[in-house]
């Protein structure tokens, strides 16, 4: 009798393990399906549309050109990172390395991150317009919006930086320690350098974010399009996903084509700037294994 019952249990667990095998299964090709229906959807009806005109021409009615904020758009890309992953690397360092256990000051700036992640866009375009727009007189520019953006993706950052540098185990800070390396170049030398494909995934994150900004760009750089690219912060421009928006609520009659063409340009920006962070990532991890 308890053999037979023991019998029915495994048939049963193997049953519930089958299911639960088949869930994930399920669950894993329709975000895969999904992701590629998308892709399809935009790229197919996009990249017919693409032309020499519509990806280096000076803008017009006729061109609807993307270059100008092709341009803008790796601009902010480039100075929001340089302003937000130091402040960002930083916080996490000092959060794990530095920060006492039940320091105030730790909870203070852990509620500020989380309350930072949890904040819609359109508040921080508002915030930026009033702040960084009208009182400190930066205009609708590049230069708000940079302000703004960086902002926003310091929660991001912090939080991927400091799992990475809390998953280095400690016997690497041991080793620097007791061959008489300083608490700082520690950090420097042998943590952050081994925590750095953490940090750029992180990185990665933040980009995908600055690239498909919208609501709060509307608000601090503008929608106006530029004929050709300027590197004047001071300049109202769009980016590529402002472009795309703008397009697709136009009234001309190539509008919505060129509005998939600015969709699969986005794509394959964000595809390429993906893969040569994972690219650094990986390099920078086989470095840091090394040492």
């Amino acid at each position: 009798m308890e053999l037979v019952n023991a019998e029915k249990n495994l048939r049963k667990r193997k049953l519930i393990s089958l299911v639960l095998k088949a869930g994930v299964w399920l669950c894993g090709i329709m975000t895969v399906g999904i992701l590629i229906f998308i892709l399809l959807f935009i790229l197919l009806r996009g990249v017919p549309n693409i032309n020499m005109e519509f990806l280096f021409g000076t803008y017009n009615s006729d061109t609807l050109s993307a270059f100008s904020s092709i341009v803008t758009t790796f601009e902010m890309i480039l100075i929001s990172l340089l302003v937000a992953v130091p402040i960002g690397v930083f916080c996490a360092i000092y959060l794990t390395e530095y920060a006492k256990r039940g320091n105030k000051a730790v909870k203070v700036i852990r509620l500020a991150v989380d309350t930072l992640a949890g904040i819609p866009s359109i508040v921080y375009g508002l915030f930026g317009m009033i702040l960084f727009v009208n009182i400190l007189g930066f205009r609708a520019s590049v230069l708000s919006g940079i302000c703004t953006v960086s902002i926003m993706i310091l929660p991001v950052i912090i939080s991927s930086s400091e799992e990475a540098i809390k998953s280095v185990p400690d016997m690497y800070r041991e080793g620097s320690l007791g061959l008489g390396a300083t608490r700082l170049g520690t950090v420097f030398r042998i943590v952050v350098p081994t925590a750095m494909p953490g940090i750029l995934s992180g990185v990665i994150l933040a980009i995908g974010r600055i690239v498909g900004e919208t609501a709060a760009l509307i608000f601090t750089s503008g929608t106006n399009v530029l004929e050709s690219p300027t590197l004047d912060l001071f300049a109202s421009q769009r980016t590529l996903a402002i472009h795309m928006y703008m397009l697709a609520s136009e009234g001309l009659p190539h509008s919505k084509d060129m509005a998939f063409a600015t969709g699969a340009i986005l794509i394959l920006v964000v595809f390429l700037v993906n893969l040569a962070t994972t690219k650094l990532a990986g390099r920078l991890g086989r470095l840091g294994n090394d040492k």
